[in-house]
C-alpha cells in the first residue's frame, strides 16, 4: 500500500533497493502510457509491447546504477528512443537492400550500424549546440585542430576555446547519458 502513495523519487529509492513492488507500481503508473507513446510512434502493437516490456526489463537490471531526475519523462524519452533506434535500423537495411548490396549487407555488423548510429545521433546533438561551441566543437573534433590553433582561427582566447569545448562535451555527454546510456 506504501507503494501507490508514494511518489515517482520514494519510488526510484526503493527500486534501486530491489523491492520488487516499487517496480511493480511503477510499471503499473506507466505501461499503458508508455505503450501508447510506442504505438503512436510505430504504428504496430507487437512492436510498441516488444519495446516497453526491454525498456523495463532495462529498468530492472540497471536499477542500482541509472541516476533519473524525473521518471516519466525518462521512461518517456527511452521509449522515443527505442523506436526511432528501431525505425532508423529498419530504414536503413532497407536502403542496403535497395541498392542489392547482399555481399555488403552481410559484411554489415551491428557494430558497425551502431556506430554509425552513435555518430549520426551526436551530429544531430552538434548541430544544436550555439554557434561557438559547435564551431570550436567541430574545429576540435572534425577537422583535427588544437586549442591554439583554433584560437588563432577564431580570435579567442585559449581558456574560451576550452570553455566552448567543454560545454559542447557536456552537452554531448548528458545527451548519450540520457539516450543511450539506457540501452547499452
Amino acid at each position: 500500500m506504501k507503494y501507490k502513495s508514494s511518489s515517482d523519487k520514494e519510488l526510484l529509492e526503493y527500486l534501486k533497493a530491489a523491492e520488487q513492488e516499487a517496480f511493480t507500481e511503477i510499471y503499473n503508473r506507466y505501461w499503458k502510457r508508455l505503450l501508447a507513446i510506442a504505438y503512436n510512434f510505430s504504428k504496430d502493437k507487437s512492436i510498441a509491447q516488444d519495446i516497453v516490456q526491454e525498456i523495463f526489463t532495462q529498468l530492472w537490471v540497471r536499477r542500482a546504477e541509472l541516476n533519473i531526475d524525473s521518471l516519466n519523462n525518462y521512461l518517456a524519452t527511452a521509449v522515443r528512443f527505442s523506436v526511432f533506434k528501431l525505425i532508423y535500423r529498419q530504414k536503413r537495411r532497407q536502403e542496403i537492400e535497395s541498392r542489392n548490396c547482399k555481399k555488403e549487407l552481410s559484411t554489415i555488423s551491428e557494430d558497425q550500424i551502431e556506430a554509425r548510429f552513435t555518430q549520426e545521433y551526436i551530429n544531430k546533438i552538434v548541430e544544436h549546440l550555439p554557434e561557438n561551441c559547435r564551431l570550436v566543437f567541430n574545429y576540435s573534433r572534425n577537422s583535427g585542430l588544437s586549442i591554439s590553433e583554433i584560437s588563432m582561427l577564431l580570435g579567442i582566447s585559449k581558456k574560451t576555446v576550452e570553455g566552448h569545448l567543454t560545454k559542447g562535451l557536456k552537452v554531448i555527454r548528458l545527451s548519450l547519458r540520457d539516450g543511450f546510456n539506457f540501452f547499452f
